[in-house]
């Protein structure tokens, strides 16, 4: 590994641009200064290299686009904030995966479904996955123990050669606007600031963040969008006793509690307690937290502290109306929300409702998904409630063997030569989105991100201007579910 030392002046140096210094200033404005005001400095920062790819974030988008990346002979350098690989499904304690199947037969390949059989193999899954993978039939929802997941990423991450930096944010970049090229992340950590360098360069940090500090475009919820979606705070569970626990019960006790005033916000939509493993452990994703903007720390902490106080609320719930939960136990709350929405990026393909409601296959597809919209309640009226409900059971809803592709484009900021995005900040509307951020299309974005920068660092290509004909093989070649007939070697643009 290179080591070099360059002088940047973060405010003032052009190749940084106004988004990346802008991230900067919030980092070091005092406390003493006026609202608005910011000041800069010049700091000699220490200058790393000789990667092939560099991840930001370790979620299942960015864990995916590491491992396979690295699996294609890669260089790779992975960057999470946290201590862990996994996020949502670990540090958010969101330990369930579903729509893993058109009902019919399985939709996820590749890493995704690596992931699902060798949960299963080690017990480390909920009794319904283990049953379906030992009878030799598609897994289509597991539920699963969030450390055996962190566990296994960081055994797959070491066998693959990934290099791991937990506890790293990226806080700026050095990208050429113009020419849409990044040429390194700015990265804050117990060290201090770090200029790392790579020829290519995958944003799955959830939240668009290396994506917003080289200027690349995007719509952000709460600005872009009247409303944004709330997220909630999940928890992990233990002693259910799940011979006497019937979740289809939920509902109707749900309702019988807001009509006694148990609660303190009437929310009737509560995806509920979810067995994760196949003792008597369980996680909890239960109330949420209206208002909450992701692009926000004022507005995150708020929603932590809220978050949990509405944790021991539900759990309270749990033990007072529902049999089998008499002696639940709280075992912990998430480190990280369970964030549903903030930044999309604009691509060069958005995935639209249209697309969703024609189950519009593409020739480009990098992965196929079943899961229904899933917009939740952006408020506790009874009409958001039925709203929610007839969208997500009824209206548009896949029937049984239906599916929807997800072209390549969603991942390509719009003209970027070396920069991919993977996971929820993928590139499409607000109503697709809410179908296709869950984990395992995280997943499936991630491992096509991967594979896609590592063909265009070998074969001098672009992400804008990929040959996607090749793509496509090259995942069918590694496990990925991807059955349209034709292939092209351009991408389907918007």
């Amino acid at each position: 590994m290179k080591t070099s030392t360059t002088r940047r002046s973060f405010l003032k140096t052009s190749a940084f641009g106004v988004a990346g210094s802008a991230a900067l200033a919030r980092q070091i404005t005092t406390a003493e200064a006026p609202a608005g005001k910011t000041f800069s400095f010049t700091r000699d920062i220490p200058v790393e290299e000789g990667w092939d790819v560099i991840v930001a974030g370790g979620g299942p988008a960015g864990s995916a686009a590491a491992i396979c990346a690295a699996r294609l002979g890669a260089k790779v350098l992975l960057l999470e904030g946290l201590g862990c690989l996994g996020g949502t499904g670990t540090s958010a304690l969101v330990s369930y995966w579903y729509s893993l199947t058109d009902g019919v037969n399985s939709l996820v390949g590749g890493l995704c479904l690596e992931l699902v059989q060798t949960l299963c193999k080690g017990n480390a899954a909920s009794p319904n996955a283990i049953e379906k993978f030992q009878q030799g039939k598609p897994v289509g929802s597991i539920g699963f123990q969030p450390e055996a997941m962190k566990i296994l990423l960081d055994k797959l991450c070491r066998d693959a050669g990934v290099e791991i930096r937990f506890f790293t944010h990226v806080i700026a970049a050095d990208a050429d606007r113009e020419a849409r090229r990044v040429r390194s992340v700015i990265t804050s950590s117990v060290e201090g600031l770090r200029c790392l360098r790579a020829p290519m360069f995958i944003d799955a940090t959830g939240d668009a963040v290396l994506a917003d500090c080289c200027g690349a475009p995007a719509r952000a919820a709460g600005r872009d969008t009247p409303k944004i979606m709330p997220p909630t705070l999940c928890a992990a569970l233990a002693d259910v006793d799940w011979d006497r626990f019937y979740k289809k019960n939920q509902q109707a006790t749900i309702e019988q509690a807001i009509a006694d005033g148990f609660f303190s916000q009437a929310d009737r939509h509560v995806p509920g307690v979810i067995r994760n493993g196949p003792g008597n452990t369980a996680m909890m994703n239960a109330g949420h937290l209206f208002h909450a903007n992701a692009l926000q720390t004022r507005s995150l902490s708020d929603a932590m502290v809220r978050g949990r106080q509405l944790v021991q609320e539900y759990a309270a719930f749990y033990r007072k109306y529902m049999p089998g939960c008499e002696k639940m136990q709280v075992l912990a709350t998430g480190a990280l929300l369970g964030i549903r929405e903030s930044r999309r990026v604009v691509g060069e393909y958005e995935l639209g409702h249209a697309d969703f409601k024609a189950r519009r296959h593409f020739p480009d597809q990098i992965a196929v998904y079943s899961k229904a919209i899933d917009i939740h309640v952006y408020d506790l009226s009874p009409e958001e409630y039925k709203r929610y409900h007839e969208e997500y059971t009824q209206l548009d809803k896949p029937k049984r063997g239906e599916s929807y592709g997800l072209p390549y484009g969603i991942l390509v900021p719009r003209g970027w030569a070396n920069l991919w995005v993977a996971g929820r900040c993928n590139s499409s509307d607000v109503k697709v989105n809410g179908a296709i951020r869950d984990q395992p299309a995280c997943s499936l974005m991630g491992q096509a991100a991967g594979t896609a920068a590592v063909q265009a660092l070998r074969l001098n290509q672009t992400a804008c201007n990929l040959d996607t004909a090749q793509l496509v093989e090259t995942l069918r070649k590694h496990g990925a579910c991807l059955p349209q007939p034709e292939l092209t070697k351009t991408m389907t643009r918007s």
